[in-house]
């Protein structure tokens, strides 16, 4: 039979999951997703898009800001539910919650557990340089994602792939797998296995402070740091201009020829010198443009050789 479930989760990164549940046939009893958000220049409330896509459905949609509150937690236990997917939420689930679906809580995380725990292993997955990841469907317990898996999906990360194009990979996989999961719940044959308690590591949130650009830097290093962040939040360097620095954020990058002191343009390719190597930069953007290519760019902004990056 369908499982009855709640449905937990915020970004584009849950939106196949969700579809996938809903194309399978389960009953979704609730949707919890993050409340809108004010957005755009006219500042007007933006709903997530897990919220758009349960409304398209005409399921019930719930934004506490909390779940810590017993009227909080006894709504969610009302639902009856045999369980509860969730999938980038972005709230902290506590015991209560935990504890009240039928068969538990099943969380869909973007990496190779238990390496990369916490809120952003998508990003620094990428900025490490990591080969590889996966996509794993967790039980839910207290800790931070340290709950038994059921089912992973490995992925290798290719050189020159960003956070953007990782995010959308294993999004596609994390539907499916979740579904594979869910299917084998039904049939009472999930098996869960503990995490390692070697190779922990933490992917903190990204801060604004780490996001600019360091050229003193090797050049893979920097490289991963930018298809670490690209698109969002995006590494960046200032560009000197007449009329004052302008930001502008990297997007994609390659391995370029030739040394120079750090920061220094090499040649009219936007190729820039690094401290071991050089990059150069494919894609960019500038601060409230849209995406562009480097020849695109350097066609309105010309960036002469010797200029200094700082």
């Amino acid at each position: 039979m369908p499982l009855r479930l709640v449905f937990m989760g915020t970004p584009d990164f849950a939106v196949p999951t969700f579809l996938e549940i809903v194309g399978r046939g389960h009953e979704v009893v609730a949707v919890y997703t993050r409340a809108p958000k004010p957005a755009g220049r006219g500042m007007a409330l933006q709903e997530s898009p897990i919220e758009r896509e349960a409304r398209r459905f005409g399921l019930p949609v719930l934004t506490p800001k909390t779940l810590r509150s017993e009227e909080a937690q006894a709504a969610f236990r009302a639902h009856g539910a045999d369980a509860a997917v969730v999938v980038a939420y972005g709230l902290i689930l506590p015991k209560p919650v935990l504890d009240a679906p039928r068969l538990g809580c099943f969380n869909l995380h973007a990496s190779a557990l238990p390496r990369w725990r916490g809120a952003a292993p998508i990003n620094r997955a990428v900025m490490a340089g990591d080969a590889e990841t996966a996509v794993m469907v967790m039980r839910m317990e207290e800790g931070l994602d340290t709950g038994p898996v059921a089912m992973a999906e490995r992925l290798a990360i290719g050189p020159d792939m960003t956070a953007g194009d990782l995010h959308d990979a294993l999004a596609r996989l994390g539907a499916d797998l979740m579904a594979r999961a869910l299917a084998a719940l039904e049939r009472d044959a999930l098996v869960l296995t503990p995490q390692a308690e070697q190779g922990v590591t933490y992917a903190a949130k990204i801060d604004k402070a780490e996001t600019r650009i360091d050229w003193t830097r090797p050049c893979k290093v920097i490289h991963d740091h930018a298809r670490g962040l690209s698109p969002f939040p995006g590494a960046w360097f200032e560009l000197p201009e007449a009329k004052g620095p302008a930001r502008i954020k990297v997007l994609r990058t390659t391995r370029g020829e030739g040394s120079g002191p750090p920061g220094t343009v090499l040649d009219h390719r936007l190729t820039v010198a690094c401290g071991d190597g050089a990059l150069r930069i494919l894609q960019l953007q500038r601060a409230g443009r849209q995406p562009m290519t480097a020849d695109e760019f350097l066609r309105g902004t010309p960036v002469e050789p010797g200029t200094v990056l700082p």
